[in-house]
C-alpha cells in the first residue's frame, strides 16, 4: 500500500508485530473509556494503571483508458470520461473514477463549508485534567518516532511544518501504516474480514473521541483539530478487504478503484491538515484531485517495482485485459522473464504512473507554503523509482528498484526550491 501525500514505505518491510494491536483487533478490547475522555476540548484521561511516562504500559510499535483518469481538466474541473459503462447484463453502471470523483467533491465540500466558519475548527484554549496533556504529547511524540524510522525523507520535511500541523500528519501517516500491516504485516494470515471490521469500528471510536490506545488517542485529536472526514479513512480499510478477497484485476477501472482506497484515500486525509495557500486561485477541487492524483501515482509506481514480489505471493496488480493486449498473461509474471513483450507492456505501464505524478505536480503548489517542501520530496524521489525500473531494463521480476542515497540527498534542495513557488494566477488549477 502507498502513503499517497507522505512519503511510502515498501508494503513488504519486515516489521515485528509492532504496533502491538493485533490482539486487541481480534478482542475488541478498550483502554480508553469515553466516560474519561472529552473529545470536544481534546483532552485524554488514562486509567490509573497507565502511569504517566511509563511506555510500557502502551502498545505500539518501533517499528488504456489513460486520459480518462487524469482526474483533471481546465480549470479545475475534473472530466467523467467514460463514467458510465455498460456491464454484461445491459445495465449502466457507474465506473471507478466517478465513484471516486464522488468522493472527491464530497470531500472538498466539507473543507469550503467549514473555512466559512473558521471558529468550528480553528484551535481553541484546552480544558486540560491533570496528566492528559503530557499523555498526549508523548502519543503524539510516538508517532513522530515510527514516522522518523520508517519514511525518514518525509520526516525531515514535516519539521518545517507549524507544529500542530506537523504531529497531525505522523498521527495520520501511523494510523495508514498500521492499517496496512494488518494485511501485509508478518501476521497478516490471522487477519479476517471480521478483525477488518472490528478495525473500522474502532477508527469510529477514534472519530468519537474514544481512542484504544496512544497512537489512536494522536488521531483522535486531530481529527478533532482538523476538518478530517471519516470516510477516506474507511475506504482505506475497504481496500484492506479488497486485499483479502481479490488477487487479480480484470481491467484499470477496477485498479483504480483499488488504488484509491489504499493510497488516494491518504491525500484526502492530509489536505485539511496541510492546508491549501490563502493566496491560491485553485479551486478546493482540484487540490483534492491533486492530492487523489499523487496516490494514484504513488501505488501504481509500488505496483511496478513489487511485480515479483507481489507474483512470490501468488498476487498480480496488473490490468489482466492490458496483458492480453500485450500477449502476455500471469505464467509469463510468475516466469519472470524479460522480453520484448514486457519492457513494452512496461513502457506504457509506466508512462501512465508518470501522466498521474504529472496531475499531482499542478497541486502541490497550491498547498501551503510549510507543507509543500515533504509533498515535493516524497513526489520527486518516488517518481525516481520509475527511472530506476528503466535502468534495470524493466527486470522488476528479480531487481527491486530504489533511489539510492546520493538522489535522495539532491532531490531534497530541489524539492525546498520548489516549495518556495507560490501559486500562480496562470496554474491550471485556477477558478474559472
Amino acid at each position: 500500500m502507498a502513503v499517497a501525500i507522505l512519503w511510502v514505505v515498501s508494503p513488504n518491510s519486515e516489521v515485528s508485530n509492532c504496533f502491538g494491536f493485533l490482539e486487541s483487533v481480534r478482542e475488541g478490547n478498550r483502554l480508553l473509556d469515553s466516560s474519561k475522555l472529552i473529545s470536544r476540548e481534546r483532552s485524554l484521561i488514562c486509567r490509573s494503571k497507565l502511569k504517566k511516562g511509563n511506555r510500557k504500559n502502551w502498545k505500539y510499535s518501533s517499528s488504456n483508458a489513460d486520459l480518462s483518469y487524469s482526474c483533471f481538466g481546465k480549470k479545475g474541473k475534473s472530466p467523467i470520461v467514460s463514467s458510465l459503462v455498460a456491464n454484461p447484463a445491459g445495465e449502466i453502471a457507474i465506473s471507478s473514477e466517478q465513484k471516486v470523483y464522488d468522493v472527491v467533491l464530497k470531500q472538498a465540500a466539507l473543507v469550503k463549508k467549514q473555512l466559512k466558519n473558521a471558529e468550528d475548527y480553528d484551535v481553541k484554549p484546552d480544558i486540560v485534567l491533570p496528566g492528559t496533556l503530557s499523555l498526549l504529547s508523548e502519543a503524539y511524540d510516538r508517532c513522530g518516532e515510527v514516522c522518523a524510522e520508517y519514511a525518514k525523507t518525509f520526516y525531515l520535511g514535516t519539521l518545517l511544518m507549524t507544529p500542530e500541523r506537523r504531529r497531525a500528519i505522523w498521527a495520520i501517516y501511523v494510523w495508514c501504516r498500521r492499517t496496512d500491516e494488518l494485511v501485509d504485516g508478518p501476521n497478516a494470515s490471522h487477519i479476517t474480514p471480521k478483525a477488518l471490521d472490528r478495525w473500522e469500528s474502532r477508527l469510529e471510536d477514534i472519530f468519537r473521541g474514544r481512542p484504544f490506545d496512544m497512537l489512536d488517542a494522536a488521531l483522535s485529536d486531530t481529527v478533532s483539530r482538523f476538518p478530517v472526514d471519516i470516510q477516506p479513512f474507511k475506504d482505506m480499510i475497504e481496500g484492506m478487504r479488497m486485499d483479502l478477497r481479490k488477487s487479480r484485476y480484470k481491467n484499470f477501472d477496477e485498479l483504480y478503484l483499488y488504488c484509491y482506497y489504499v493510497a488516494g484515500t491518504v491525500g484526502l486525509m492530509s489536505v485539511p491538515v496541510m492546508g491549501i495557500a490563502p493566496e491560491t486561485q485553485a479551486t478546493t477541487e482540484s487540490v483534492y484531485n491533486a492530492a487523489l492524483a499523487l496516490g494514484i501515482a504513488n501505488q501504481l509506481t509500488n505496483i511496478l517495482r513489487d511485480v515479483g514480489e507481489d507474483a512470490r505471493r501468488g498476487r498480480v496488480y496488473l490490468p489482466q485485459d492490458e496483458l492480453a493486449q500485450a500477449g502476455l498473461s500471469d505464467e509469463d509474471i510468475f516466469a519472470g522473464k524479460v522480453t520484448d513483450k514486457w519492457r513494452s507492456f512496461m513502457k506504457h505501464q509506466i508512462k501512465r504512473a508518470r501522466m498521474f505524478f504529472d496531475e499531482a505536480e499542478k497541486g502541490v503548489t497550491e498547498l501551503s507554503s510549510a507543507s509543500r517542501w515533504p509533498v515535493w520530496a516524497s513526489l520527486l524521489l518516488y517518481r525516481q523509482i520509475l527511472d530506476e525500473i528503466e535502468t534495470n531494463d524493466y527486470n522488476n521480476f528479480t531487481r527491486r528498484a530504489y533511489v539510492g542515497k546520493p538522489k535522495k540527498v539532491l532531490a531534497l534542495p530541489i524539492a525546498y526550491a520548489k516549495s518556495l513557488v507560490s501559486p500562480s494566477r496562470t496554474s491550471s488549477l485556477v477558478k474559472a
